[in-house]
């Protein structure tokens, strides 16, 4: 619900703090004193266009708070969850600032956002109905939502919506398949060629490193041969090894008459020696290593440049050929077996389609209860609102061509608002203030499923008067036992029934009479005020002991 509505310098509101219960609450006042700039202010605050025209004169900026609280399951905070904006005790919070200069600004918990997602938060948390502004009446989109809202049918749409994405996705991947068999067909004779030219090659990944290190080594063979052939001279010029051998086993020959003193000499030498003969097994092998084949350079090469060539032919890279060939293989194997995959992603898709089928028919028959029920109640609800006249119908149109995630329906509210007038589509056959009545009675059958948690009318009693008058606000009354409902009203009846009532007045500001302005101040009423106040709705300008006699019998009667 709406607890606190805060303005500043907006229009004819310097400064404005409401603070709202729960329950029925009627704004009143004489024309022109400013109700329309509270609901302009609040319509703000729900993310309505902003307009520069706004802003009061004078002042820079205007802005408009308001503070809801609405149950701990509501979908609003789903959708702030949604947008990583928190919320914690404190409930939603939206302040809206206007600038003269026509730029606007959001804020939702203190923190930045969008008019797109206010747009989307208010529609959840408030609705403002009135004469001229019944848009969800008019979309035909809201009809459907508020059948299913009304018949408790969400579970069964939820169902409808989840196998209508797997039948999207089944379709999805018949048609993908289907695609690639068409052309792979096409391209059979490109796919049988180019097998032919991989398989005979047989690209294995890592490969073209791997022959580009090969080439390498064998084309500097001739240099690294070079190098080692010196280093052999080096060890085995001189006979060095041989000279080595002969002078440790004369130093063995004296080691034990040495006491210990040629040991460590001994030890020395039988190191060098094996190391010497290491390096030369080494060399030895390394010369047989870099003896250059050019028969073998040659091979390496042209295996090279035939997998560099091939690559260039397919647009890949090397490496990637060994994967490429087995896509080809694959799309050439889905030719060759007859369909099987695409048989299975066919029985897939129909069976999804059955099952869509089911649901989706099961759905369209509950709407269709739904419907006749919802039909029955709402005429219930027009005779007392002195359209006891007209017709009303939930016309249910059945057709699988239309097949979506919501169903196969299309969902109208058709009314005749005269005897002997066809039914048609509601803003075509009835006046602004039919229209209102209609969706009067639309909110009380509804109000429980399908309805934000705060309801704003704007004169929806506008042209009635006594018993209708009366009617509208037992209906106002009643939405409000589960509802907040807030009604600007000019209906003595209506506002008699209010929980809270608010008297909306203009008025000269102090100051110089050069500078003064008016501005609009909103008063409380209660006892005495809101006799008085009802006595004027009553008689008019001039309150009289009838009026007030009158409005003393209609809050006895509803009190």
């Amino acid at each position: 619900m709406l607890t606190h509505l805060a303005i500043r310098d907006i229009v004819l509101i310097e400064k404005l703090d409401l603070s709202l219960e729960e329950g029925l609450g009627v704004l009143t006042g004489e024309t022109g004193a400013g109700k329309s700039i509270l609901l302009d202010s609040l319509g703000l605050a729900l993310g309505a266009r902003g307009d520069a025209s706004l802003v009061r004169t004078g002042c820079d900026k205007g802005s408009v708070t308001a503070s809801f609280h609405p149950p701990a399951d509501h979908s609003a905070y789903r959708l702030l969850a949604d947008a990583e904006i928190e919320t914690g005790e404190e409930g939603i919070v939206i302040r809206r600032i206007q600038g003269a200069d026509g730029k606007s600004r959001v804020l939702i918990n203190d923190q930045p956002s969008s008019v797109n997602l206010l747009r989307q938060l208010g529609g959840l948390l408030a609705e403002i109905h009135g004469q001229h502004d019944d848009r969800a009446l008019m979309d035909v989109s809201f009809h459907r939502t508020a059948l299913d809202a009304y018949g408790e049918l969400e579970p069964k749409l939820r169902k409808v919506e989840v196998v209508w994405a797997a039948l999207s996705s089944a379709r999805e991947a018949y048609d993908a398949h289907q695609a690639r068999l068409d052309r792979a067909e096409t391209e059979r004779a490109f796919l049988e060629h180019a097998l032919k030219e991989m398989h005979e090659l047989d690209p294995q990944p890592g490969e073209e490193a791997t022959l580009a290190d090969k080439r390498q080594m064998m084309m500097n063979a001739e240099e690294f041969s070079s190098v080692v052939n010196e280093a052999q001279k080096a060890v085995s010029d001189g006979d060095t090894i041989a000279a080595l051998n002969t002078a440790l086993r004369k130093l063995e020959r004296r080691r034990e008459q040495a006491k210990g003193g040629l040991d460590p000499v001994c030890a020395a030498l039988e190191r060098a020696v094996i190391e010497m003969n290491e390096a030369q097994n080494q060399l030895d092998a390394a010369a047989r290593e870099f003896v250059l084949n050019p028969a073998e350079l040659e091979k390496a090469e042209e295996r090279l440049f035939a997998l560099r060539a091939l690559a260039r032919k397919h647009k890949v890279q090397v490496d990637d050929l060994a994967g490429l060939m087995e896509r080809f293989e694959t799309d050439l194997q889905s030719i060759d077996d007859g369909g099987v995959m695409l048989a299975k992603l066919k029985a897939a898709r129909d069976e999804a389609q059955t099952t869509y089928d089911e649901l989706a028919r099961k759905l369209s028959d509950a709407r269709v209860k739904a419907a006749v029920k919802l039909d029955q109640e709402i005429l219930s609800e027009l005779a007392p609102l002195r359209l006891e006249k007209a017709r009303f119908e939930t016309r249910v149109e059945t057709d699988e061509a239309r097949a979506g995630p919501h169903g196969i329906d299309r969902v109208e509210f058709l009314i005749a608002a005269n005897p002997g007038t066809p039914l048609a589509p509601i803003v075509k056959a009835a006046s602004g203030g039919e229209l209102s009545r209609f969706l009067l009675a639309l909110k009380v059958v509804l109000a429980a499923r399908a309805s934000a948690p705060t309801l704003v009318f704007d004169e929806i009693d506008t042209g009635v008067g006594g018993a209708v008058a009366d009617a509208i606000g037992q209906r106002l009354a009643r939405m409000s036992k589960g509802l907040q409902v807030l009604a600007v009203t000019h209906s003595p009846q209506v506002a008699s029934r209010a929980d809270a009532h608010l008297l909306i007045s203009k008025m000269e500001e102090a100051g110089d009479a050069a500078g003064r302005r008016m501005i609009t101040r909103v008063t409380q009423l209660s006892g005495e005020g809101r006799r008085e106040e009802i006595a004027r709705m009553l008689s008019g300008a001039e309150v009289t002991s009838e009026a007030r006699a009158q409005a003393d019998r209609l809050l006895s009667a509803t009190g």
